[in-house]
């Protein structure tokens, strides 16, 4: 459960009873609705509200959930002065020290004051609404993002915002009502306008609200606000957790990665002969290759100890990528040859399709040369385009099996060898002293079957 369900879920027992016990001594929400009327009464009496016109009667159809007995459904006009009309001033009215309160000075969710300004601070265009402290402040105006606070002080305010009174009824208990996800959705599935959705004042005033007792009303908000710090810190640890479960997966997948090039994901074979062994016949491949002038060694120096990560089987050897790898830019398309198409084009941009004779008639192992893909390690379709934003890879392909090559190139990270920072350029000179942990051949495929079965495993993690 995220954080924000954690909070809804709060919110929705909140209004439905079962947040905190009903008390007898407490009385009841009908007591406590009728003592609203006769409050309303005496008001309209003294002529500080307005006589509104009967709200009507709430049917058995319209009762969205069960509430305890002790409360009783009314309609937010019968406990708020949300219909009454809203002072205005003008703006030669409006001097220079009134708080003028804005939107975007709210928090969304938690109606928290972001920013405090004054009207000498503000350029003050059209009337504003006067509000008072300890009125519920209510946005009209994408109600969705929850911009409802108990205002602090005395100020003035966007007509957006509406500041209503509660007639007997927590102030900051109507809050948190409005903020719960029932009242959240029946207000958004109401709005009307596209860009900047409004909501009603008829059906902010007809809204279900569940009243429980006074003394109750307070208890559910001492809750609620008792368990808001607590999700505070449960957020932190969801995040956390979040984010520990989003890198698990690639950190799991590097790890079996590491233990394959370490020789520590399948067992060695002495059947299977050696690294030195298989070098040995690398070499002859490469003549071969050389006197067909599709090879030529690039780095044969020794290799120290202080050049060795960590310890690799005694039936392994570990060879400079120079001795074993050869690296060639692809071919650059034209502009006419940059047709959508059907033949995979790989290089810096990525892969992306395009009609054309294709360059390459075999599967090939491609290596990103610049850019976002710099050090990136593709086997491409049989037929493509490997443009010169990426490198052609030649290698013995009788003694190198090309998975095991293509998942030991991808954890060497060929990126961090670029040498450059604002566009990143991986070059042969930097690939080609890299050392690498060679296995039997038989052992390499052993190794990518063994991978290959785990990997899948790692995707479902996520």
């Amino acid at each position: 459960m995220t954080p924000e369900q954690l909070k809804a879920s709060i919110l929705q027992y909140a209004i439905q009873g079962k947040l905190v016990e009903q008390r007898a001594e407490e009385g009841t929400g009908e007591e406590l609705y009728q003592q609203i009327q006769a409050e309303k009464q005496r008001l309209i009496a003294e002529k500080k509200i307005k006589k509104e016109k009967p709200l009507a009667e709430i049917t058995e159809d319209e009762i969205p959930f069960d509430i305890p007995e002790s409360w009783k459904w009314v309609r937010l006009g019968d406990c708020t002065g949300y219909s009454q009309t809203k002072p205005k001033i003008s703006p030669k009215d409006i001097t220079d020290d009134m708080w003028s309160l804005d939107l975007e000075d709210i928090q969304k969710e938690s109606g928290a004051i972001l920013t405090r300004t004054t009207a000498s601070e503000r350029k003050i265009t059209g009337d504003k609404v006067l509000f008072y402290k300890g009125q519920v402040l209510y946005s009209k105006l994408r109600p969705y993002l929850k911009k409802i606070l108990i205002a602090p002080d005395n100020g003035i305010c966007t007509p957006e915002l509406v500041p209503f009174n509660t007639y007997l009824v927590y102030a900051n208990y109507i809050v948190y009502v409005l903020r719960s996800p029932h009242i959240d959705y029946v207000v958004n599935s109401v709005t009307y306008g596209v860009k900047m959705p409004r909501v009603g004042t008829e059906t902010m005033v007809n809204l279900l609200i569940p009243l429980p007792p006074l003394s109750e009303q307070k208890r559910i908000v001492a809750k609620i606000e008792e368990l808001i710090p607590l999700i505070g810190r449960y957020a932190v640890a969801y995040e956390k957790l979040e984010q520990f479960n989003a890198k698990f997966p690639e950190d799991m997948k590097k790890s079996i990665l590491q233990y394959a090039i370490q020789g520590k994901l399948v067992e060695q074979r002495a059947e299977e002969g050696t690294g030195e062994e298989l070098y040995q016949q690398i070499k002859e491949e490469i003549r071969t290759l050389e006197k067909q002038k599709k090879f030529k060694v690039k780095d044969n120096s020794d290799i120290s100890k202080d050049e060795i990560p960590f310890d690799i089987p005694e039936s392994w050897k570990w060879v400079r990528l120079g001795q074993i790898l050869n690296i060639e830019s692809g071919k650059g398309l034209t502009a006419k040859q940059m047709k959508p198409g059907e033949i995979p084009v790989f290089g810096g941009n990525g892969i992306t399709g395009y009609h054309n004779e294709s360059l390459i008639e075999k599967e090939t192992v491609v290596i990103g040369r610049v850019g976002f893909y710099c050090g990136s390690v593709h086997i491409t379709p049989t037929k493509a385009w490997v443009t010169d934003n990426a490198f052609i890879t030649t290698y013995p392909e009788e003694c190198i099996n090309r998975e095991y090559l293509v998942y030991v190139l991808r954890h060497m990270d060929l990126g961090q060898k670029s040498n450059a920072t604002a566009q990143p350029v991986v070059s042969g000179k930097k690939i080609y002293p890299m050392i690498f942990p060679l296995p039997p051949l038989a052992e390499q495929k052993r190794i990518v079957a063994k991978i290959e079965e785990i990997l899948p495993l790692c995707e479902r993690l996520k």
